[in-house]
């Protein structure tokens, strides 16, 4: 058994991405909850893992961000069909350093930039043609400039608490192996399926 499910992690979406998993493996559900308790959950993409967690970039001011505001914890699901493999992680969940939004934001292209300014995420859209319209106004104010990152987007990492490896097995005698942050490493066995 791995003793570093980040390494465990690493290597699974490595075989994701070489098998053709959509958006390269780093499809994942985010589940986050209301201050009420009231959960939602929505597909977005991982874009580092690293030992201090996993990250995701959203507008602070969508349904997700405003519920992170409110209750900073949430849980990540992958599943590649083709390795017959979900993994699940929860934890605390916080935004990343500016600098390191702004760098990632940097990458993105020209016309993601140019949406993540148009968009008034999860809020009531009287017509496409209105996002339609923002998006031509962006586009035009910003020609021949860089974008910079706006102040109301960022990202968020979340810091593993909580990392269960589920393998396909037969007769659904799957393999499901947990580990548990504990102090400055981890505890790992195996759950009934």
């Amino acid at each position: 058994m791995h003793e570093d499910p980040i390494a465990r992690f690493r290597a699974l979406l490595e075989r994701a991405r070489k098998a053709g998993e959509a958006q390269r493996g780093t499809a994942m559900m985010l589940a986050t909850c209301s201050a009420e308790g009231r959960p939602t959950a929505r597909m977005v993409l991982l874009k580092v893992v690293d030992d201090s967690g996993f990250v995701f970039y959203t507008n602070f001011e969508s349904r997700k961000g405003v519920q992170l505001g409110a209750n900073p914890h949430a849980a990540l699901t992958f599943y590649w069909p083709s390795l017959n493999v979900q993994v699940r992680v929860e934890g605390p969940v916080a935004r990343v350093e500016d600098t390191e939004a702004d760098a990632y934001f940097a990458t993105r292209e020209r016309q993601s930039q140019l949406g993540a300014w148009a968009s008034k995420q999860s809020e009531p859209l009287p017509s496409r043609r209105e996002l339609i319209g923002r998006y031509l106004q962006e586009k035009a104010k910003r020609l021949g400039r860089p974008i910079p990152r706006p102040p109301f987007w960022g990202g968020y990492r979340l810091a593993p608490e909580r990392i269960e490896f589920w393998i396909s097995r037969l007769g659904r005698l799957h393999d499901r192996i947990v580990y548990r942050r504990q102090d400055d490493g981890w505890t790992h066995g195996l759950l009934y399926p």
